[in-house]
């Protein structure tokens, strides 16, 4: 079973890369989505292509609209959408696109470390996984495409 993985939440560390590496190691059919993880990048996108904003708000209004293109297109096509909730920054963004995945009947996993379980309680309701770490995702994609 092919399956598309969008891998959405916190942009500060190489959670994602470990997802990837973990899966290509054991060879599983599993393509991967993201957004823009350069923050900059992301935060810049709007003004870089529609022209600059004097007010704070409308540049990161621009922004946000344009990104919003990619998050939702890739959410629509992927079989499984994972949400990863660091511990540095909130991340809205994150508990916006689980709520979206949700909303649209996506597969759901959301990784967070132990002390978010209260605050994440109804997210981590709605998800068909929640994890601690990259290596329990890649086990639960292992166990999800296996071929029988």
């Amino acid at each position: 079973m092919d399956l598309m993985v969008y891998l959405a939440g916190e942009i500060h560390s190489d959670w994602r890369k470990e997802i990837v590496d973990g899966a290509e190691a054991s060879g599983l059919p599993v393509e991967f989505m993201a957004p823009v993880t350069d923050h900059p990048a992301s935060d810049d996108v709007g003004v870089g292509i529609l022209g600059a904003e004097e007010n704070d708000f409308w540049k990161d209004h621009k922004g946000a609209l344009i990104n919003s293109v990619r998050t939702r297109t890739a959410i629509e096509r992927c079989d499984v959408v994972v949400v990863k909730f660091g511990e540095k920054y909130r991340q809205w963004n994150a508990a916006f696109d689980a709520g979206y995945a949700a909303a649209l009947g996506k597969q759901l996993i959301v990784i967070h470390p132990p002390e978010f379980t209260h605050a994440l309680k109804e997210l981590d309701a709605a998800a068909q996984a929640v994890a601690e770490t990259p290596q329990q995702v890649v086990k639960i994609l292992e166990y999800v495409t296996v071929k029988d």
